[in-house]
């Protein structure tokens, strides 16, 4: 059972796996920066200091707070510019993802296209020999 265990965790496809979930996670840490950090700071400049990730609309009476996290302590809130936040998130990460898949495929493509190397005179000397052996 052990030894089973072990060449499921070793095989390739596994290992593969668990390393694009570790870049994956990495590479949304980074987008998550670049949303937060840089993106929604910019925005909010331009709309004149509007910061998303803190508007929410209180669907409690009780709520009174300014701040999402004290609104969030205080009752129910719906946290739409979070949710914006996160959806800009997405966007970015598709559009990133597109870019690179694209990419990959037009190398695939150049590689594809690219005319195969013509066979030396042994291999074409092999070739004829094999043709007749295989003739008798």
């Amino acid at each position: 059972m052990l030894k089973k265990f072990r060449d499921f965790a070793v095989k390739g496809n596994a290992v593969d796996l668990a390393i694009g979930v570790i870049i994956g996670v990495a590479f949304g840490k980074i987008v998550d920066s670049l949303v937060g950090d840089i993106f929604m700071p910019v925005i909010g400049s331009v709309t004149g200091g509007l910061d998303f990730s803190n508007h929410f609309t209180a669907l409690s009476r009780t709520v009174t707070a300014d701040s999402l996290a004290e609104a969030k302590k205080q009752g129910a809130v719906l946290a739409w510019g979070n949710f914006l936040t996160i959806v800009i998130n997405f966007i970015i990460i598709a559009g990133v993802l597109f870019l690179v898949v694209n990419a990959m495929h037009k190398l695939k493509e150049r590689e594809a296209d690219k005319p195969t190397a013509t066979p030396s005179r042994q291999e074409k000397l092999l070739e004829e020999i094999r043709d007749l052996l295989a003739k008798k």
